[in-house]
C-alpha cells in the first residue's frame, strides 16, 4: 500500500524521505507533497500535541445533518476497532464514534476527544488533513502518515461540502487498524459523506419553506382574509397584456436574485421587451424559527390593469396560479434546490386559496391600480451562490468568444488572463515553455518555463516580470501542476504562510503585501499535451477561492490551452512554411550589370504564401525579371511556389522569350495540377494557380520585353519622375492551360526604375485598389531615391498594416552599355574574311586596353565566326561586348536556327574541336534563339586575363 511495483515498503521510503534521500516514484503523489510540506513546515515525526479547542458548536448545521448518518455508521461498524470523526472546515474534530464503545476508554485524548485540530500545518500527513488539502476522497495507509503515533493505523477521508456555495464545511473521516482495510470502505464513505451533504441542503429547502409559508400568512392577516379589488397579487404572465416571454422571465428573475442578496428593502425599475417595464420590490421576512429571508415581488403601476387583469384577480385562483408559478420558476432558476421543495411551496400556494395575502410586514398590498406577483422567496446567502453561479456561466460564455481570436500564442495567453480579471481574479499570471512559445512542443516543460502574461487589476503586479526564466522547488503549487494534478488551490496565504513559499520567501513577502490571500494553479493541457501554467490570484476580494472557482478557472485554462495549442500548431507550420519559403527565395543577388536592383520580402500575418521574384542574368548583358504568386498559404503554397521558381529559372537558362517562359510553366503547372487530383485521396490540396510576370531587360538596346500571366502591371519610374502603370497584355493566370500569353517592349531610358511587385501591396480588403496604386505613385515619384531607398518607401506607405498576403517586391534602376564599348560588323559568309575579323576584334580589344584577352578572343572568334560561315545563313554578324568591368562577351549570330552541339572528337576525326577549344578558353558560352535565326556566344571573364 502506498508503493509503486511493490518495490520498497512504505516504512523505507519514509525513513529515506527524512534522511534527506529522493523518493520520487516510489511513493504517491499527494503523500509525497504532504510529507514535503509537512518537512517545509518544520514539523517533527516524533511530536504528539495537537492544538485543543472547546470553541466550536457542538449543534451546528453540519452537526445536526451528520447525527443521523453517524448514528447509522455506528451501527453498522458495532463490535469492530473502526472509530469515526467529523470535522470542520478548519480541521477541528467536531464529533468522535466508535464501532467498539470501550475503544474511547482506551485511546488517548487526541484519538477520542472532540476539539483537537488535525490540519495538516499542526498534524502532518493525516486523513483529515489532506482531505482538506487535497479537497478530495484520500486514504493514508500506516507509514504515510508523518507523525510516528499514527503508524500503526489507516484511514479514509473525504470532504463534506456545502452544495448551495460549493465550499468545504468538514470532513468525514473513517479510521482504523491498518488490518482492517476493505476494498469497500472508500465506496462507504462517499456515500455517507453524500448523505450528509443531502440532509444540509434539506435543511436549506426547510427553511426557504418556512419563509414562503410566513410570507402567505402575512398576506392573508393584512387583508383579514377577504380579497379586494385593489392591490391584488397575479400571476407574472397577467402583468402586461401580452403576458411574459422567456426571455423577460428569465430577466426578472435575474435582478431577483440580485435583490435576493442583500436583506435590506430595495425598488428596482426593470425594462423589458416591448417597452414595458415593472418594478421589482424586495422586502425581508423572518419565519417563526427566526430564518431571515427576502421576498421580491412585482409590480405594475399606473392605470388601472385592464379589465380581464382585474377579472382574473379577484379570483382565488389568481392568487393560487401566481403563487404556484412562483414556487415553480423559482426551482427552477436554482437548480440545486430539491424537487420536494418546489412541491412544498405549491402546496403552500394552494393553502393560500382563501384569500389574497397582503405584504409581508403587514402593510397594505398598494395604491389602488397596483398590481403585484411574487417572483422569489429566498436567503441572502443563497442569492448570491446563485447570482455567482449565473455569472460564472456569463463568463463562460465570454471566453467563448475573447479567447482564441488570434492565432498567436502569446496574445492567446494574453486573453486568457484579461477574461479572467476582474470577473475570477485579480491577478493572473501565464507561464509558457519557450518550445511552446516557438510553436514546438516541449519535452522537459519545468527546464525552460517563461513568464510570458502578468495581467492584473493593479499595474504593479508583485510578480516575476514578463520574460523571467521561471524556475519552480519541489512541492509548490506550480510544481504539482507540472507534475500531473489537474488543479492546486491555496485558501489562505495570509494566516499562515505556506510551506512551499518558504524557499522563495522575499519574492513571496512582495506577493502578500498586496493582500494576496488565495491561489488557484491550474495546468494548461490540450491533446494530452502540457503546454504551461495558468495561475490566479485574489487580493481585493475577500472571499478565498472555492472548488467551484477552482473548477471555472480549470474550465477557462482548458479553453486557453486548446486555443493556445491551435495557435502553437499554426506558429509551427508558419514557422516551417516561413523557413521552407526563405529557403527558395534568392538569398542574394546575382552579379551583373544591366540594372541596380533591391528588394523586398514580407510575409503575411495569417499564413505564409506563395509569392516569389527572382533576378537572373542572361547572355549579352542582359537580365531577367521575375515576380509571382502562387494562390493560396502554407506549406504547400511554400512548396509550389519552390518548383515553379526553379523551373522559371531553368526555363530562362534556355534564353525563351517571356511569353514562350509563361506558356511553359503554363504546362508545368496544369501537370502538377493532374499530379494532385490522383494524389488527392492522401489529403493533399490541389494547386489552384499562380500569376506572373516576367521581363528581360537589354541594357545594349534598353528594351525590355515583359509578358504576364494574371499578374498586376508593373510601375515605371521615368528619370524625371512621372510615374506610370504600362498597359501590358494581361494574360491568364497560370494553370488554365490552352491560352496564349502576349508580349510587349517598352524602351527605358537609362535611370529608368521598373519596379515589379505581387498583388499583397496594392489589394487590401480595407481601401480600393485605386488608392492603393495613388499611395503606390506618390511613394515611387522620387527619381533621386536609390533601389533599396525606393523598397523602403514603398513598403512604409503602400504596404498594409496587418497584411493579409504576402509582399514581394522588386526594384530595378537601369543602367546602359555605352556605345562605345560595343563593336559589331556584318559579313558575307566568306571564309576568307575571319582573319579580318580577327584582326579587327584584336584592334578593337587594344582600344579597350584588354590585350591580354587578344589571344582567347581571336580563337573563339576563329571558331565562331567559321562555323557560322559554314553551317549557317545570312545574315552573320559578329559583335563584341565589353561588359563594364566584369566580361567580354563575343557573339555570333547568323540566319540559321540549327545549333551546334559540343561532342568529344575521336583521335581520327578532321573537325569537331571547335566548341571544345571555346569552351575551354570562356567561363561561360551558350545558344539563344531570335526571331531570326541564333546567337552563338562566349563570355570571358576580365579578371582572367
Amino acid at each position: 500500500m502506498g508503493v509503486t511495483g511493490g518495490q520498497i515498503s512504505p516504512v523505507r521510503s519514509r525513513e529515506r524521505f527524512l534522511l534527506g534521500e529522493s523518493v520520487e516514484g516510489s511513493v504517491r503523489g499527494p503523500i509525497l507533497n504532504s510529507w514535503m510540506r509537512s518537512r517545509m513546515l518544520g514539523l517533527s515525526p516524533e511530536q504528539t500535541d495537537l492544538p485543543y479547542t472547546d470553541d466550536f458548536d457542538p449543534d451546528s448545521r453540519l452537526v445536526r445533518a451528520a447525527a443521523p448518518v453517524l448514528d447509522q455508521l455506528q451501527t453498522r461498524f458495532s463490535g469492530s476497532q473502526m472509530n469515526i470523526s467529523l470535522a470542520d472546515g478548519n480541521g477541528t474534530v467536531l464529533q468522535r464514534r466508535f464501532g467498539e464503545p470501550a475503544l474511547a476508554g482506551r485511546l488517548p485524548p487526541i484519538q477520542s476527544v472532540p476539539g483537537f485540530v488535525f490540519a495538516e500545518r499542526y498534524a502532518g500527513t493525516n486523513g483529515i488533513g489532506l482531505a482538506l488539502a487535497e479537497r478530495r476522497l484520500c486514504q493514508v495507509y500506516g507509514a504515510e502518515h508523518f507523525a510516528e503515533r499514527s503508524q500503526g493505523n489507516a484511514c479514509s477521508a473525504i470532504p463534506i461540502r456545502d452544495q448551495f456555495s460549493g465550499h468545504i464545511v468538514g470532513v468525514l473521516c473513517f479510521g482504523y487498524p491498518r488490518g482492517y482495510e476493505d476494498p469497500s470502505l472508500p465506496v462507504l464513505v462517499r456515500r455517507a459523506a453524500e448523505s450528509i451533504e443531502r440532509r444540509i441542503m434539506e435543511q436549506s429547502s426547510a427553511r426557504e419553506r418556512a419563509l414562503l409559508r410566513t410570507y402567505l400568512d402575512a398576506r392573508l392577516r393584512a387583508r383579514g382574509g377577504e380579497t379586494g379589488d385593489d392591490g391584488q397579487l397575479i400571476g407574472l404572465e397577467e402583468l402586461t397584456d401580452g403576458g411574459l416571454d422567456r426571455q423577460d422571465q428569465m430577466i426578472l428573475k435575474a435582478r431577483a436574485t440580485e435583490l435576493i442578496c442583500s436583506p435590506q428593502r430595495a425598488a428596482v425599475e426593470v425594462s423589458l421587451s416591448h417597452g414595458r417595464g415593472v418594478t421589482l420590490l424586495s422586502s425581508p421576512v423572518t419565519s417563526l424559527s427566526g430564518v431571515e429571508g427576502v421576498v421580491v415581488e412585482a409590480v405594475l403601476t399606473g392605470e388601472s390593469p385592464p379589465a380581464h387583469h382585474l377579472a382574473a384577480s379577484k379570483h382565488t385562483a389568481s392568487a393560487l396560479g401566481a403563487l404556484s408559478l412562483a414556487a415553480t420558476e423559482h426551482a427552477e432558476s436554482l437548480p440545486w434546490h430539491l424537487a420536494d421543495a418546489a412541491a412544498d411551496r405549491a402546496a403552500a400556494a394552494r393553502s393560500a386559496a382563501s384569500g389574497t395575502p397582503g405584504a409581508p410586514d403587514g402593510t397594505p398590498a398598494g395604491a389602488p391600480g397596483a398590481v403585484r406577483g411574487l417572483v422569489l422567496v429566498g436567503e441572502p446567502e443563497v442569492g448570491k451562490y446563485a447570482v455567482a453561479a449565473r455569472r460564472r456561466l456569463e463568463l463562460l460564455a465570454e471566453a467563448s468568444t475573447r479567447i482564441g481570436t488570434t492565432l498567436d500564442v502569446s496574445r492567446t495567453a494574453w486573453e486568457l488572463a484579461e477574461t479572467a480579471v476582474p470577473r475570477l481574479a485579480d491577478y493572473v499570471t501565464v507561464d509558457l515553455p519557450g518550445a511552446v512559445l516557438r510553436g514546438e512542443e516541449s519535452a522537459d516543460p519545468q527546464a525552460d518555463l517563461r513568464r510570458t502574461v502578468v495581467h492584473g487589476i493593479r499595474d504593479d503586479c508583485p510578480f516575476y516580470p514578463v520574460g523571467h526564466q521561471v524556475r519552480l522547488d519541489p512541492g509548490t503549487p506550480h510544481m504539482r501542476c507540472l507534475e500531473g494534478e489537474p488543479a492546486v488551490l491555496e485558501t489562505d496565504l495570509q494566516a499562515t504562510t505556506p510551506a512551499w513559499m518558504v524557499p522563495g520567501l522575499d519574492h513571496a513577502r512582495g506577493i502578500l503585501a498586496h493582500d494576496v490571500h488565495s491561489m488557484i494553479c491550474v495546468p494548461l493541457l490540450a491533446r494530452g499535451v502540457l503546454l504551461g501554467i495558468a495561475t490566479f490570484y485574489r487580493s481585493q476580494d475577500p472571499a478565498p477561492f472555492g472548488d467551484d472557482d477552482t473548477r471555472l478557472a480549470q474550465e477557462l485554462a482548458a479553453r486557453a490551452a486548446l486555443c493556445i495549442d491551435n495557435a502553437r500548431r499554426y506558429t509551427r507550420e508558419h514557422t516551417l512554411a516561413l523557413a521552407l519559403q526563405r529557403s527558395l527565395l534568392p538569398r542574394g543577388l546575382p552579379e551583373q550589370g544591366a540594372v541596380e536592383v533591391a528588394h523586398h520580402y514580407l510575409p503575411a500575418e495569417s499564413g505564409v504564401g506563395g509569392d516569389w521574384f527572382d533576378v537572373i542574368p542572361l547572355s549579352g548583358t542582359r537580365v531577367a525579371l521575375l515576380v509571382g504568386d502562387v494562390v493560396g498559404h502554407g506549406l504547400h503554397a511554400a512548396a509550389t511556389m519552390g518548383r515553379l521558381r526553379i523551373a522559371a529559372r531553368n526555363f530562362a537558362e534556355l534564353e525563351l522569350a517571356p511569353d514562350e517562359l509563361l506558356t511553359h510553366l503554363d504546362n508545368l503547372l496544369v501537370r502538377l495540377d493532374r499530379e494532385e487530383e490522383d494524389a488527392s485521396a492522401t489529403g493533399s490540396n490541389g494547386i489552384v494557380g499562380a500569376t506572373c510576370l516576367y521581363a528581360v531587360y537589354d541594357p545594349t538596346s534598353q528594351v525590355c520585353t515583359m509578358a504576364r500571366a494574371g499578374h498586376p502591371p508593373p510601375a515605371l519610374v521615368d528619370p524625371d519622375g512621372r510615374v506610370t502603370f504600362p498597359d501590358l497584355p494581361p494574360g491568364p493566370p497560370l494553370g488554365l492551360g490552352g491560352l496564349p500569353f502576349e508580349t510587349a517592349e517598352i524602351r527605358l531610358p537609362e535611370h529608368s526604375t521598373l519596379v515589379l511587385y505581387t498583388d499583397g501591396l496594392v489589394d487590401d480588403r480595407h481601401r480600393d485598389i485605386d488608392v492603393a496604386l495613388d499611395q503606390l505613385r506618390d511613394a515611387l515619384a522620387h527619381p533621386d531615391r536609390g533601389p533599396q531607398d525606393t523598397c523602403r518607401a514603398v513598403i512604409e506607405a503602400v504596404a498594409p498594416e496587418h497584411p493579409g498576403d504576402d509582399i514581394a517586391l522588386l526594384v530595378a534602376r537601369t543602367r546602359t552599355v555605352p556605345a562605345d564599348r560595343i563593336a559589331t560588323w556584318d559579313l558575307p559568309p566568306d571564309p576568307s574574311l575571319v582573319a579580318d575579323i580577327r584582326g579587327a576584334a584584336t584592334r578593337r580589344l587594344a582600344e579597350w586596353g584588354l590585350d591580354e584577352l587578344s589571344f582567347a578572343a581571336e580563337l573563339m572568334l576563329s571558331e565562331l565566326v567559321t562555323n557560322a560561315v559554314r553551317y549557317g545563313s545570312e545574315p552573320i554578324q559578329v559583335r563584341l561586348i565589353h561588359d563594364h568591368d566584369r566580361a567580354l562577351i563575343c557573339e555570333v549570330s547568323d540566319g540559321s536556327s540549327t545549333a551546334p552541339h559540343l561532342r568529344r572528337a575521336a583521335t581520327t576525326d578532321e573537325g569537331g574541336r571547335g566548341l571544345f577549344l571555346v569552351a575551354q578558353l570562356s567561363q561561360a558560352w551558350g545558344a539563344r534563339y531570335t526571331t531570326r535565326g541564333k546567337v552563338i556566344w562566349a563570355e570571358c571573364a576580365l579578371d582572367a586575363a
